[in-house]
């Protein structure tokens, strides 16, 4: 990779950043005396489980409100690259997305049983698949980023940190609501509406729906059964939500929610590294792609205020139907048989296809907490939770050197002596329940007025059971269908987490503050390693995917400062970090074919320095940025194999994927001897340096308001997988500028809004990776292109 901190455009992006974040002291001076910036709106975060103030909390943390996600037309989680420091969001197989805070999220992708590093929760709740966290934003009031393990109110799955989207909440005695179409480019069309009705003095309803769709970003041009091109990357998605409140007392309040989603689209846009076009939205594949998702969230919050302390209680359901379908080899039959022909054989394979991945989960969860209101120097939360979660899916894969380029998916009680069976490459049938139960406590003690003292631990107890069968399995098989799933081997885990931090302020405007976190995700079941289906049950190595994955940990060590200045006019956050990470849990290969599975990298150290604030110059004019610079790598001895080196040690040693059974030993040595050790291999998804800079001009302009903005992003360079593959794994940095003007007419509540993102229409890749399953092919997703949409709308 490209060596760290020496690419002249980042020394520019740090430039710009420092200049509007660090202005010089005459000028915000002068700001000030003119009454040049009002008091920022302060900005309440929630996600910590208790209300605080942005800058009164001893954490890093960010907070994107609903402007600021309409001017950036920001309407999925994916869209949130270069907003907050050490964020990255790359898109995977399928609709799949990987969230990462500081390098911490997941490395095991298209595999739904394994929790995510890094936490998704809407108003609070735990949303369990990684899928169903593509949702569409839906009636969005703010989305909040904290940084960095949170071991104890948040616990398991959130050892790089916690992302909650927070809804606009109903409100009493008030009528409000709000509107907005809006078209574009590539037919864009959006639409969406909400609106809040109180009922009599204690009951309140709120409404909100919205719709979204565009045409491809990309498309394949040889598609099975279609007369032309067949889009890629399109859009088409619409949701609503109810909410209603009632509040009969001053001291009660009972919140219920329901928030739906669907989605169905051709499927992203994943190109083949060594696709012949060499247009980067022109995708040489033959398969119909596609992906439809569905997901349904209901959840109940009821809080007491009583004369000590607030009784809060979280209860949600939900349930997400996602089905895919994609092109595993990217490319066209005949271009696939030549990159995988084989002069030993004298042929090749013409396709692999993903003929379904379907995922099935249902969800419920319980938290009551309890905590402080009163004053003095002690403030506490006490609270417990339990999660319930079970997760079902069916993969089916087809790999063959026949035409049969879009087979069916066969159902569930297909016999297992079917001839369309022995078509199928890989197919897999699970059902995995966990369970999870934890409680925590944590307390703030002001030893003086400027002095505190931050503690807390959690317990963790996670449960997994269930059932799991794959293809492989078929060969004992003499009755019945063709994928019998048995049950596989539990697992359970503990672990203690918490936090500790000491802050002091400097000034009720300036503080610093010094913390240490333990952070945990649990372990889980590798299915088919549990069933016998590895180098390390069925043949004895050393190596190999094991049935069981262990948890993995982080340790992380965190000071930073919050301060405001000139009256409010400037304000700058900073923080810098050391992780110690345990047990990094990634998808490794298995010597045998078709035995991956989730290991556990040993150890690695991550670090790294975050900028954050703003500057408002007059009271007209602001400036505000981010930057965020981060290392880390290995460093202790682990023996993985890339699916991409143990494709071509077993080709070079002579063994075809044909002939793999016939020399089931042999295959499996070879590809064992491709295994590298990755210590000092750098942590993935890791960009050296990623920011954003932008100014906001705001002022009356004739019978109305103007505010226009223009903003710079730019993410780094960092490797997607842990193998650093430097030609499949090397995702290049981008860098983008966003425009938007908005009008709002004094004398009627109706606003006229143009919004250009992606100005000069870079091809940025938002990820380049190897798909960990079927023929290890390499692609290459794109960020969106050039997107220019006219909006009206209303408010009142």
């Amino acid at each position: 990779m490209v060596d760290k901190f020496v690419n002249s455009k980042k020394y520019l992006l740090a430039g710009v950043a420092l200049a509007v974040l660090i202005p010089g002291a005459a000028a915000a001076e002068e700001a000030a005396a003119d009454d040049a910036a009002a008091p920022e709106n302060e900005i309440v975060i929630t996600a910590s489980k208790v209300d605080v103030s942005m800058q009164d909390a001893s954490l890093a943390a960010s907070a994107i409100d609903s402007d600021t996600l309409a001017q950036a037309n920001i309407t999925d989680i994916t869209g949130l690259n270069g907003s907050v420091p050490s964020l990255v969001v790359a898109r995977s197989g399928g609709a799949e997305r990987i969230i990462t805070i500081r390098g911490i999220g997941s490395e095991t992708p298209e595999n739904t049983n394994t929790q995510p590093g890094v936490s998704y929760h809407v108003d609070g709740v735990y949303i369990f698949n990684s899928i169903a966290a593509n949702a569409a934003f839906i009636d969005v009031g703010q989305v909040e980023v904290l940084r960095g393990p949170q071991g104890t109110t948040f616990g398991q799955g959130s050892t790089g940190g916690t992302i909650n989207v927070v809804s606009k909440q109903p409100e009493l005695d008030t009528i409000t609501g709000n509107g907005e179409i809006g078209v574009g480019n590539y037919d864009l069309v959006k639409a969406n509406a909400a609106v809040n009705l109180p009922i009599g003095s204690t009951l309140a309803i709120r409404g909100a729906a919205q719709a979204y769709r565009h045409d491809g970003y990309a498309h394949a041009t040889d598609v099975v059964g279609v007369n032309g091109n067949y889009e890629l990357d399109d859009a088409d998605e619409y949701g609503w939500k109810v909410a209603a409140l009632w509040q009969p007392i001053d001291d009660l309040k009972v919140t219920l929610t329901t928030i739906q989603s669907n989605s169905n689209t051709h499927g992203p846009a994943q190109k083949n590294v060594v696709d012949p076009s060499d247009d980067p939205r022109v995708l040489t594949q033959d398969y119909p792609a596609h992906s439809k998702i569905k997901t349904e969230l209901y959840y109940g919050v009821v809080e007491y205020d009583a004369s000590f302390a607030t009784l809060k209680s979280i209860t949600s359901y939900q349930k997400m139907h996602s089905v895919q379908a994609w092109d595993a080899d990217g490319l066209t039959a005949d271009l696939f048989y030549d990159l995988t022909y084989s002069p030993l054989t004298f042929g090749g394979t013409r396709y692999d296809h993903v003929a379904t991945w379907t995922s099935d989960t249902e969800s419920w969860t319980q938290e009551v907490n309890i905590a402080s209101n009163t004053t003095g120097p002690l403030s506490w939360i006490v609270g417990a939770v339990y999660l319930e979660s079970t997760n079902d899916q069916y993969i089916l894969e087809y790999r063959g050197s026949d035409d049969n380029l879009v087979a069916p998916v066969l159902p569930l009680d297909t016999p297992y002596d079917n001839p369309l069976v022995s078509n199928i490459t890989f197919a897999e049938l699970s059902s995995i329940k966990r369970e999870a139960w934890a409680a925590y406590v944590q307390g703030t003690y002001d030893i003086t007025p400027d002095l505190s003292v931050t503690a807390g631990v959690r317990y963790n107890h996670d449960k997994y059971t269930g059932t799991a069968a794959s293809n492989s399995d078929t060969a004992g098989y003499t009755s019945g269908p063709f994928l019998q799933p048995t049950p596989t081997d539990g697992l359970s885990t503990t672990e203690w987490t918490g936090k500790l931090a000491l802050e002091y302020k400097l000034t009720p405007d300036n503080m610093v503050y010094a913390s240490y976190t333990r952070g945990f995700k649990p372990g889980g079941i590798n299915g088919s390693a549990a069933n016998g289906g590895s180098s390390y049950l069925a043949l004895g190595f050393e190596n190999g995917v094991k049935p069981t994955y262990a948890p993995e940990k982080v340790d992380s060590f965190e000071i930073g400062s919050k301060n405001r200045f000139f009256d409010d006019a400037v304000q700058l956050n900073l923080a810098a970090f050391y992780y110690k990470y345990k047990d990094m849990q990634f998808l490794d290969e298995d010597a045998i074919l078709y035995g991956e599975g989730t290991a556990n990298a040993p150890s690695a150290n991550i670090y790294g320095l975050e900028l954050e604030g703003y500057w408002q110059i007059t009271p007209h004019l602001k400036f505000d940025g981010s930057l965020s610079a981060l290392r880390g790598e290995f460093d202790e001895d682990f023996f993985a194999l890339d699916p991409v080196d143990a494709a071509a040690a077993q080709n070079a040693a002579g063994y075809p994927d044909w002939l793999f059974w016939d020399n089931f030993y042999a295959a499996a040595v070879a590809r064992e001897g491709a295994r590298m050790n990755i210590n000092g291999n750098d942590v993935p998804k890791l960009p050296d340096w990623q920011g954003s800079a932008a100014i906001t001009y705001t002022n009356d302009v004739g019978p109305g308001e103007l505010t226009a903005r223009a903003q710079f992003q730019y993410r780094g360079e960092f490797y997607y997988r842990v193998f650093n593959n430097d030609f499949y794994d090397t995702t290049p940095s981008y860098e983008i500028v966003n425009l938007y003007a908005k009008y709002q007419l004094e004398s009627a509540p109706v606003y006229f809004s143009v919004a250009v993102t992606n100005v000069f229409d870079k091809l940025g890749v938002n990820s380049r990776f190897s798909d960990p399953y079927g023929s290890a092919q390499g692609f290459e997703t794109y960020i969106a292109p050039r997107q220019a949409i006219f909006s009206v709308g209303f408010e009142f």
